[in-house]
Formats: C-alpha cells, sequence, structure tokens
C-alpha cells in the first residue's frame, strides 16, 4: 500500500500562491491575500471548488512535476496517447523600478514536447468559499468572470470558445494563459509571458545565490528556503504558518484548523532561519510587522494576528466536504487568537534583540528606545503566575507550561543584552529579577524520577517543547543533565526513525495520531547539542525523505506508514529543517569532529 502524500507544488510571489496537482489542476488558490475565500479550491470541495486544469481528452496519462532549478517555478509534464506537453506555472515575481513587481497574476505556459497532444483546458474560478459561481463573457482575447469581488480576466491565445464550451483541441504550439484580479493584462501575451518568465527566474536564482546555506543537505536546504520566502506577505511582512485550512491532522480527526494567519510564536524559529541564510530583507519586514502589531497592545499580545494586523479572527465552520471528501469541518478563522499563550512575550524580546545587537542588520528607524522591552518585560512579570494554554493550544487545558517560562527565561536574557547597548541600568535589573524567578519555575518542571523536565509544573508528562531546553542553551551549564533530559524525552515520545511526537496524552480530541515534524527536526538539532553527531545526521537524512516528490514538507507524518497530514506546506516543518541544518553544519565544521 502506497503511503498519503500530498501530490501538489506550490509556487507563489509573497503576494499570493497557488496549489498545482500533479494532474495539472490548481487544486488551491486562494485572492487577493493568502486568508481569502478561495477561487480554486478542490482540495477541500471536489463539487465547490471549481477548476483550472490542462488535461488530456482521452483521461489517461503519466505525469512528472518539478521545479526548475533553484526557482519557485513549476513545470508539470504529461504524457499521454496521443502526445506530451508540458505545462509551467509560475507568479511573476522580479525587481522593477527599485521595487518587487508581484501582481496578482497567475501564468500557465502549455507547450508541446512529442506527437500531437489532444487536451482541453478548463478554468472555472468560484467566489465565496464556492457559493459564488461567476457568470463568463468573452472578450476579444479573454474570458471575463463577473460576480467576484474585483474583476477576474483570463487571457490567452487559446481560443475562448474551447474554454467556454469545454472543447478539446490539438496542442500543435505553446498557449498562454494569463489569469489576473484586479488589473487586467493589456499587453503583449507571448512576449509579456515570456519576458516575466526569464525575470522571474533570474530573480529566485538571485535570491537563492545571495543565501548563505551550508552544504550539508544543501538542496533540501534550499527548496525549504524558497518555500518559506513565499509564506511571507510582503505588503506587511507577516509569515503565515501555512497557506491552507482545515487538512487534517490525521484522518477523520477533526483537528482542521485554518493555518492562514501569523504566529507570534513561530517569530523567533523563523527569523533565526532567515538570518542564518544570511537573508536580512525577510527579517526586516518581519521586524516591522512584529512591532506594528505590539506597539498599541497594553493587556497582552495575541498568540496569532492576521496578515494585515487584524486582531479578530473568528472562527466559523463552513459546509465544505473537506479534505478527501469526508474531513469535515472546513474552518475559516482561528478561535486560538482569544487563547492565553504567554511564551509570546519571550518571543518578542528574543526576536527584538538582533535589533539591537547584530551589527550586520542596519535599520533605516531608530531603535534606540527601551519603551517596547520594558512594557514587553512587564506583561512577562504581570503573567508569571497565571496557567496559560501553551504552545500547542489545549483548548480546555491551563498549565504552568515548562516552554512558557523557558521563554520568560530567553526574553529577559535578550531584555539584559540590549539593556547593556542602551546603557539602561533599570531594564537590566528588572529581566534579571525576572530572569531569576522563571528559572526558578523551570526547575519546578524538574522530574526525578524520570530525570528530564516536564511539561508543566505538577506533571509527570513529557513534551517535544521541552526538547529547546537544550536547543535554546537553557541546559549548556550542566551537559550530563542535558543527556540525561534527551534520553527521557526519548523513552516517551520518540517514534521511530527520528520522528517525535508533541505529547501522548489525551487532549480535547484524543490522543495525537501522528508525530509533529519541527518536533523531529528539534530532537535532531538536540542530539547535534549533546554531542550524538552521527545520530543526528542519520535521522536528519531520514526525515528529509518524507517530504513529497518536489521536498515539500507536511505539518504532521503517521509513523507506521510514512503518511503525510496536516496543512501543508508547513512553514514551521521547513524552518525546523532550515535550523536543524544550520546546527548540523557548524559542528561537521569543527576542526575536531572526523566525518
Amino acid at each position: 500500500m502506497s503511503r498519503h502524500t500530498y501530490d501538489f507544488g506550490v509556487i507563489g510571489n509573497c503576494a499570493f500562491s497557488a496549489h498545482i496537482k500533479t494532474d495539472t489542476n490548481i487544486s488551491w488558490m486562494c485572492w487577493p491575500r493568502f486568508d481569502s475565500s478561495f477561487i480554486f479550491g478542490r482540495m477541500i470541495d471536489e463539487e465547490k471548488g471549481g477548476e483550472f486544469s490542462v488535461l488530456p481528452v482521452d483521461g489517461k496519462f503519466d505525469s512528472k512535476q518539478y521545479y526548475i532549478e533553484n526557482t519557485n517555478i513549476l513545470c508539470t509534464e504529461m504524457e499521454c496517447a496521443s502526445g506530451k506537453y508540458k505545462v509551467t506555472d509560475y507568479a511573476p515575481r522580479f525587481e522593477q523600478h527599485e521595487r518587487h513587481y508581484k501582481p496578482l497574476m497567475l501564468i500557465r505556459k502549455i507547450e508541446p514536447i512529442s506527437g500531437h497532444p489532444v487536451i482541453k483546458v478548463n478554468c472555472n474560478p468560484v467566489g465565496d468559499y464556492g457559493k459564488n459561481i461567476p457568470e463568463r463573457s468573452i472578450g476579444s482575447n479573454h474570458i471575463r468572470y463577473i460576480g467576484l469581488d474585483a474583476q477576474v480576466r483570463l487571457t490567452t491565445n487559446i481560443s475562448m470558445n474551447y474554454i467556454i464550451n469545454d472543447q478539446e483541441f490539438v496542442l500543435n504550439e505553446t498557449k498562454y494563459c494569463v489569469l489576473t484580479y484586479g488589473q487586467p493584462m493589456e499587453a503583449e501575451l507571448k512576449e509579456t509571458c515570456e519576458n516575466f518568465l526569464n525575470r522571474t527566474t533570474l530573480y529566485w536564482r538571485k535570491w537563492v545565490k545571495t543565501a548563505s546555506i551550508n552544504h550539508f543537505q544543501q538542496k533540501a536546504a534550499i527548496r525549504s528556503a524558497l518555500i518559506l520566502k513565499i509564506h511571507q506577505y510582503e505588503d506587511t511582512g507577516a509569515i503565515v504558518a501555512a497557506l491552507t485550512t482545515s487538512l487534517p491532522e490525521a484522518p477523520q480527526s477533526t483537528r482542521n484548523w485554518d493555518y492562514r494567519f501569523c504566529w507570534m510564536r513561530d517569530t523567533y524559529y523563523t527569523l533565526n532561519a532567515f538570518n542564518n541564510i544570511g537573508h536580512f530583507e525577510e527579517l526586516e519586514k518581519y521586524f516591522h510587522y512584529i512591532m506594528n502589531i505590539t506597539s498599541a497592545e497594553t493587556e497582552r499580545y495575541q498568540p496569532l494576528v492576521g496578515i494585515g494586523g487584524e486582531k479578530k479572527l473568528i472562527e466559523i465552520e463552513t459546509d465544505l466536504k473537506g479534505y478527501m471528501g469526508n474531513n469535515q469541518p472546513v474552518r475559516v478563522g482561528n478561535q486560538a487568537y482569544e487563547h492565553i499563550q504567554n511564551d509570546v512575550y519571550g518571543q518578542v524580546l528574543v526576536s527584538l534583540l538582533p535589533l539591537y545587537y547584530d551589527q550586520r542588520i542596519i535599520f533605516t528607524e531608530t531603535f534606540d528606545s527601551g519603551d517596547l522591552i520594558f512594557k514587553t518585560l512587564g506583561l512577562i512579570e504581570k503573567t508569571m503566575e497565571q496557567a496559560d494554554a501553551g504552545l500547542w493550544e489545549f483548548r480546555n487545558l491551563k498549565q504552568y507550561h515548562c516552554y512558557t517560562y523557558l521563554f520568560h527565561w530567553a526574553g529577559c536574557l535578550a531584555a539584559k543584552k540590549i539593556a547593556g547597548v542602551i546603557k539602561d541600568e533599570k531594564m537590566d535589573k528588572l529581566a534579571t529579577k525576572l530572569g531569576k524567578i522563571a528559572k526558578d519555575k523551570i526547575e519546578q518542571c524538574y522530574s526525578p524520577t524520570k530525570k528530564g523536565y516536564s511539561q508543566a509544573i505538577g506533571t509527570e508528562r513529557m513534551d517535544a517543547s521541552c526538547l529547546q531546553l537544550i536547543n535554546m542553551g537553557y541546559l549548556d551549564h550542566d551537559p550530563e543533565r542535558a543527556k540525561a533530559h534527551l534520553i527521557a524525552m526519548e523513552k516517551d515520545l520518540k517514534a521511530s526513525n527520528g520522528l517525535f511526537y508533541r505529547y501522548k496524552h489525551q487532549d480535547d480530541f484524543g490522543e495525537p495520531e501522528t508525530t509533529f515534524m519541527i518536533c523531529a527536526f528539534w530532537y535532531v538539532e538536540a542530539l547535534a547539542c549533546v554531542g550524538r553527531l552521527d545520530e543526528a545526521v542519520d535521522y536528519f537524512d531520514y526525515l528529509v525523505g518524507h517530504g513529497n516528490h518536489l521536498g515539500l514538507l507536511s505539518e504532521d507524518v503517521n509513523e507506521h506508514d510514512g503518511s503525510m497530514w496536516g496543512n501543508f506546506p508547513q512553514a514551521y516543518s521547513h524552518v525546523g529543517l532550515l535550523n536543524a541544518a544550520e546546527r548540523i553544519a557548524k559542528k561537521l565544521d569543527k576542526p575536531d569532529f572526523n566525518y
């Protein structure tokens, strides 16, 4: 039995993205933003999801999908009885007038390779999560889709009648399809498409070339960096957790969440990944986003925020059928925005540290005010004795989480360093005081019987987030305790071949059925930190094999059959890969290690 895998490639330009199935259908695409309604959404409802496909008329085909090397441009080759053809899909992105040109424009280049392939092109966008079916109207060289929130137009050199009437035709020359939202394309079709393709190729290759990516598993790291890049909504700098909603963490589990928002807790790991590869433009944009959404807050920072800074992300359940037709509910919005998740304060402080401390980053604005740092330290002080939902967002369980206190501790360390830079003695004293309290709370999570740190004060349950006690340097002073803690984590949470469970206890939806990819990469990092480098390398190699045919990673993996689950691709998983690869590469570079 073959493992369940996501047979999609993903393209994007930091304004929108699209999931393209190996049969050429655009199965998921939201316009005008990542968190807008889909205009193509068959991924979660075959009937209501619309369609944009380039299929052979006889229905039988073999396909092969790949990226043009070091780009986010996707090719799907289709071979059928009448011939062979290739569909090249991309979202234009390149530098123009000292800005990035990133229009709401999807371009499909369809070219014959051999024989005389007979194909059909179907383009039927929808609105309002499938409730709105637009009227179609033929123009001189385009089809207008009337009744959506903005003008959607398909400009093409294919006969409009062939598309409108669902009619087959022989592909005997290269055809182009340009789908636009709002502003239509009114330039020369072939010349524009080829020019944009060349410029987009050059943009992505230059972006990769200017990234500092080590040789260890370099191909996987490059793909992760490229995918992570298109999870950033450049207009504000926000980075979404995933580009999809409601792909289940396990089949029929109802663990179906909308991940098209920006989680504050991902900030540290994501910025660390961009920092590791030396891409500061993304860092700066994300910094500005974080500062904008926290500047006006005085009582609490939300754990997640909309990509435009929206605070209310009301969760609703739609009547869509769900992934594979049987995974309901399909959720839009995410109720976790109401949760108390206090690790976010330390995340913000650790994330702001490079603004003051890293000499490679030169900002156009002045960040010499300690107001935001003081305010965030004050929120740590205010919530130090407060139970919270934790990073796994338990809906009916509040605890004094070890992970929360770890970020209180790390945030206070960051604040102390900032205080040293801006010469603020008062800030230094407050950070020192709170850091000691946070450390005491972490130690209250230590289990002498397990010889490791548990999920929360007063429980013996283990939690993969506590691997970060090793990775973030909390246990650097006691290497033996770090090694014992890792063994304790392995005993309770390690699955086969380096996969790792978040936790094993019952939560609001039962016991978790699948492992969590970023936890596996945290585990690999921890192995490298405690000197078990051979295991770290072996497990990393194995984990990379859990990507799909393009190397894209899901959120969750079933340890028994390797099947992929959860929202896809998962930015967190690719962040985990990048950070683990960097950690291993640094260890391998040490001269005392004979590899």
